[in-house]
């Protein structure tokens, strides 16, 4: 029983966030990324996260950046709040240009 519920949860995870936390996860980009980040993503207190000004970066330095903060800023680490396939979402988001929309 523990094993399912195990497997179950890990298919969750790798289909992604459903409709509702998807929700909150657009609200956490445009609330908390971008008190930060600026509301329109466009930078302040941290970087641009703009699909422009992430070209250069790879999705695993954004996920690591997301996940693990940077220690010694004002950027916290995700981790703790969001399972693997939430923050992979994030990143995809942020390359699409959320909170532009």
């Amino acid at each position: 029983m523990v094993l399912a519920l195990v497997l179950a949860a890990g298919t969750a995870a790798a289909a992604g966030p459903t409709p509702t936390r998807q929700a909150e996860l657009n609200h956490l980009l445009i609330h908390d990324c971008g008190s930060c980040h600026g509301m329109t993503m466009k930078g302040g207190l941290g970087p641009s996260l703009l699909p422009q000004a992430l070209v250069e970066r790879t999705d695993d330095d954004l996920l690591a950046s997301i996940v693990e903060g940077h220690p010694g800023t004002a950027m916290p680490p995700w981790g703790p709040l969001l399972n693997p396939g939430e923050a992979e979402w994030l990143v995809r988001r942020l390359r699409e240009g959320a909170g532009l929309k």
